[in-house]
């Protein structure tokens, strides 16, 4: 199958019709390349703010509460684009304030498939700017969602680099990781993450960035990363783990072609067997005996 992994600008939105404008044209644009799965970044969703006017987009609690407030719409918009173009689509994540979790907002987005089911993944972690001072909170717990396409799960950014996130999910296939970063050095960390996760867990890994100046916002006004995928450097799978990348800072789709099945002919007999000698570390995280060599 074709994996599209976005590079995404925020636009400064005039109204509702331009941002379905927008969002039909990409979604088109992937499935005209044969993708059959559309990845779009971490906080993505915010551009949306601007339709409250600038005033609100400008400011950052105001920002979280005009986003989160059109999210029924855009999850309708979604699944009837994943509809239309036979695709299954994870949303570009947003604040969502769900008051059975928190009084303070999530970091969610939501995988669409094109028979009209959707199934929703929040954030776990929380990077420094998301705990102070937005007040954005860790959401509901982790899912792998079983699909015509195989078992997917969802690391959103930060959350890719912590590896016992990953083992949660490791009966997934293909592990999707949309971020936003605002350095060279942040995309670099949740790379090198998604990297890692497809190879200890032997899987394959889809990391989808937010790129460019919205200096109309102080929640994303700087934006620096590219579209890639990734899998097990093992039989079967790239020597490098590099399956596609982007340009950095280029908008656009991001396509590899995958095939699901290695993932499981790896597992069985790869070169190694990472996922299997998970648990070879059992007891290794205790304190290790300190000897001097003075």
């Amino acid at each position: 199958m074709k994996i599209a992994t976005a590079a995404y600008p925020l636009d400064p939105l005039p109204d509702w019709a331009a941002y379905k404008a927008k969002l039909t044209d990409w979604v088109s644009n992937a499935a005209g390349q044969g993708a059959q799965i559309l990845v779009f970044p971490e906080y993505g969703a915010l551009e949306l703010s601007m339709l409250a006017g600038p005033d609100i987009a400008g400011d950052l609690e105001g920002c979280l509460r005009a986003t989160s407030d059109l999210m029924g719409d855009v999850d309708d918009l979604h699944s009837d684009l994943a509809a239309r173009f036979n695709v299954h689509i994870l949303s570009a994540s947003a604040p969502v304030f769900d008051e059975g979790i928190s009084p303070r907002p999530v970091n969610r987005t939501t995988l669409f498939a094109p028979g009209g089911g959707r199934g929703v993944q929040d954030k776990q972690i929380m990077t420094r700017f998301e705990r102070t001072p937005w007040d954005v909170v860790g959401g509901g717990g982790l899912q792998v969602f079983d699909t015509a396409l195989g078992k997917i799960a969802v690391l959103i950014c930060y959350d890719s680099e912590f590896p016992l996130l990953a083992r949660a999910v490791s009966d997934a296939e293909l592990l999707l990781v949309p971020s936003c970063t605002d350095t060279l050095a942040g995309y670099s960390r949740v790379r090198i993450g998604a990297m890692a996760r497809a190879l200890e867990g032997q899987c394959v890994s889809a990391m989808a960035s937010l790129v460019g100046d919205a200096p109309w916002s102080p929640a994303v006004d700087v934006n620096v990363g590219m579209g890639g995928i990734f899998g097990p450097p093992d039989h079967g799978f790239p020597p490098t783990g590099v399956i596609a990348e982007g340009v950095m800072n280029r908008p656009g789709w991001t396509i590899g072609e995958v095939d699901l099945a290695r993932v499981g002919d790896v597992r069985a007999d790869g070169g190694v067997l990472n996922r299997a000698h998970w648990a070879d570390q059992a007891g290794r995280d205790e304190a290790p005996a300190v000897v001097s060599l003075r």
